[in-house]
């Protein structure tokens, strides 16, 4: 097995570990057939395959990273598992190639960390939304002076989410607090 794969099955186990309550973010999420998701910083696609079956064949799930082997990693393990409504979209850095208002959600996962210039990439992906489409931000949280997330910067505070998301012209829909190392908010377009 490449490292790729190798690299993919980690992420899914991480995303689907009882302990980040996968089954909880699903259920919050209350997803209804025929609903388009985009899944921003897909990984291994735990989440892209978990969406593709909640959405039904009406629906649409867009799998969006910028490694390609992830995105056919996903692909493989869709056909095994006879989904055929996922489509694997390769991301640049900073811009997305989407239908415009076609996404009810538009779903991050422990990568809000990683954008750059977030607050004009969040302005730039609102064409991508329908008018009631919602954006849902998982990130971690800063833990202890030790942890991972903390050394290698991978956080950002959930305060600073909510001031750049309304900078980008959202306002703060929703915030739970279920999740024991990430906050999860959910944006909506300003009105």
């Amino acid at each position: 097995m490449d490292t790729t794969t190798n690299k993919a099955k980690i992420f899914n186990k991480k995303a689907s570990d009882p302990k980040n309550k996968p089954d909880k973010i699903l259920e919050t999420l209350a997803l209804q057939s025929g609903q388009t998701i985009a899944d921003i910083g897909a990984g291994g696609g735990y989440f892209s395959l978990r969406f593709a079956d909640a959405v039904g064949r009406n629906g649409m799930v867009y799998a969006i990273d910028t490694n390609p082997e992830f995105l056919e990693f996903i692909m493989d393990t869709a056909n095994e598992k006879g989904l055929s409504n996922i489509k694997p979209v390769l991301a640049a850095e900073d811009k997305l190639i989407l239908p415009k208002k076609s996404l009810d959600i538009l779903f991050l996962r422990n990568v809000y960390h990683h954008l750059l210039n977030r607050v004009e990439y969040f302005k730039n992906i609102k064409e991508f939304l329908k008018p009631r489409g919602k954006v849902v931000i998982i990130e971690y949280k800063r833990c202890g002076p030790f942890s991972f997330q903390r050394i290698f910067g991978h956080y950002v505070l959930k305060e600073t989410i909510v001031k750049e998301m309304e900078e980008s012209g959202y306002q703060l829909k929703n915030d739970f607090d279920f999740l024991p190392k990430q906050s999860f908010t959910v944006f909506s377009l300003k009105k």
